[in-house]
């Protein structure tokens, strides 16, 4: 007598992941995970279903993921001007120019992801004031740069602010004052906090969070994506309400596993073995989120020598060493996994100083050596920029590099120019990371780029830009295997957060959380990883997505 099952897939090019080059024919659901994975003869004579899916020799993979993103700022965007794209910074202005024209005078106009670096008309410039000015001087302006470290003020919203001359800000962000005292309209970090508190937030009507989420949702699925870990920026007001989540899982409604993380202390609660092992939980709480830095595209990546094509600043800590220490110690002793935001070189430094402290500190303060093993890694965000010596001291502790290769498709283009040739041969060194041992989970930090998994593998795999250039690519000796780098948006992300049992691959006993692609990612030419679609996307045997002109 054959067993039941609820979906059977046959004749798939299904690659497992457990290792390099392994390829199974048949998968077999049932209850949300896989419970056998071998040829198509084995699972037709072993298990019946209401659905048996011929895959026709198409490819499988394991659900693809994003371990760092900010979803609600991502579902925020929808409600603003969008400068991404823009050439130049004269179109950038047009943009708002034409909200302001259909917007009611004194309303604000919020604008998103602007990107001076690829603007053919301002030498690598932020806009200014005068800048908005142009756009309207009837209408409040804010914009904020596609890194979300630096935002644009027009003379307007500077008024509403009451930031006028000589103002400071203070700790952790600066108001960029001219020659004069005057606000010259840029914000950075911190600072930039100000106009949050005054805009007001859209999703505050329930009915625009709920149809925002949903479009935001609806593109994840549609890149193949199974599971996200979204981050809370609360000093920007991009809120993450774990509740959100949890009541959409109740009504079957959440098509991507979503672990919450928060930059506050919380107490985590306690998960049971049961709730851990269920594959139809899709909404969690994950790590405590720290800042030390900014970024390198609004030049307030904190470095240990000044800009090379700005020698007036070497960027900003937005937190002290010892604040770092204390707060990191904090979290890692209330049970909590620390999670740290650093990109520039003595940003980077700092963060392994806290996370040598706070190993040392927690062993005088009781916590046994098997306790500190038995805790989850702590994730260090970007690392975008690590000399010798800091790579050797990360490869001595427990840490995770949750890094985002497709900044290098934008950041290739300016990087040598920014930081120099010296240090721009120690950014992005993902394959010296990997020879040292250093366990990498792929993230896009979103709304920074757009969440999509093929970008981020073609860039590890290429080391070009989506254009193509340049050919061979920048510093070609840190490619990537496409099998690694399909590995750190799969495989390794459950690592992350201590669920490798649960997920990743497709081994039976697993969630059953799958992509079917349109391409073999194994065996195309490497320029074409890019294009790679979607065909169905699966979370818990559960279709979530389907191609159009795709359906079984």
């Amino acid at each position: 007598m054959k067993l039941t099952a609820d979906k059977i897939f046959i004749n798939a090019k299904a690659y497992t992941l457990e290792a390099e080059g392994v390829v199974k024919e048949a998968i077999v659901i049932k209850d949300g995970k896989f419970v056998f994975v071998g040829t198509t003869e084995e699972a037709l004579a072993k298990y019946e279903a209401k659905e048996v899916i011929d895959l026709e020799g198409k490819t499988v993979l394991p659900g693809m993921g994003d371990s760092h993103l900010h979803f609600f700022a991502f579902c925020q965007t929808f409600t603003t001007v969008d400068l991404g794209g823009a050439k130049s910074k004269k179109e950038a202005i047009e943009r708002l120019a034409a909200k302001a024209a259909e917007t009611p005078e004194g309303e604000w106009i919020k604008g998103s992801n602007f990107d001076q670096s690829k603007w053919e008309d301002c030498e690598d410039q932020l806009p200014t004031k005068e800048d908005l000015d142009k756009a309207s001087t009837k209408h409040p302006i804010v914009i904020k740069r596609v890194c979300l470290h630096t935002a644009v003020a027009n003379t307007m919203a500077l008024e509403k602010a009451n930031i006028g001359k000589g103002y400071e800000f203070g700790v952790g962000g600066t108001v960029v004052l001219d020659d004069d005292g005057m606000p010259n309209g840029i914000f950075r970090e911190q600072a930039s906090k100000i106009y949050d508190e005054l805009i007001p937030d859209p999703f505050l009507i329930p009915e625009n969070k709920k149809k925002y989420m949903k479009q935001g949702f609806d593109l994840a699925a549609q890149y193949g994506l199974t599971m996200m870990h979204t981050y809370a920026a609360e000093i920007w007001k991009y809120s993450e309400d774990i509740n959100d989540y949890i009541e959409l899982n109740r009504k079957g409604e959440l098509p991507v596993r979503m672990t919450v993380c928060l930059d506050y202390f919380y107490d985590k609660p306690f998960v049971t073995k049961a709730e851990r092992e269920d594959p139809f939980r899709a909404a969690q709480f994950g790590t405590f989120k720290i800042f030390s830095d900014g970024s390198l595209g609004s030049r307030s990546a904190k470095l240990f020598e000044p800009y090379d094509d700005d020698p007036t600043t070497d960027g900003i800590l937005v937190i002290s060493q010892e604040d770092l220490n204390e707060r990191m110690l904090k979290g890692y002793e209330m049970g909590l996994q620390p999670a740290i935001h650093c990109i520039g070189d003595m940003g980077l430094d700092v963060v392994l100083t806290a996370i040598e402290y706070t190993l040392k500190k927690s062993r005088e303060n009781g916590m046994t050596e098997r306790e500190q093993k038995d805790r989850l890694p702590f994730r260090i965000i970007h690392a975008q920029m690590a000399n010798p010596d800091l790579i050797e001291r990360m490869t001595k502790l427990p840490v995770v590099l949750d890094i985002q290769p497709s900044f290098f498709l934008t950041d290739m283009h300016w990087i040598k120019e920014r930081v120099g040739e010296k240090r721009a041969s120690m950014s992005y060194t993902w394959k010296t990371y990997m020879d040292k041992g250093l366990m990498m989970t792929g993230g896009s930090d979103c709304p920074v780029e757009i969440f999509s998994p093929w970008n981020g593998i073609y860039s590890l795999v290429t080391r070009k830009d989506l254009q193509g250039w340049p050919e061979g690519g920048v510093q070609p000796e840190e490619k990537l295997s496409v099998y690694d780098a399909v590995c750190i948006f799969s495989k390794n992300i459950p690592y992350a957060n201590g669920e490798q049992d649960l997920m990743g691959t497709i081994e039976a006993g697993k969630f059953a959380d799958m992509v079917v692609i349109d391409r073999d990612i194994f065996n195309v030419p490497e320029d074409e990883i890019k294009d790679i679609k979607a065909l169905h996307t699966y979370m818990a045997g559960n279709e979530t997505y389907c191609r159009e002109g795709e359906e079984f």
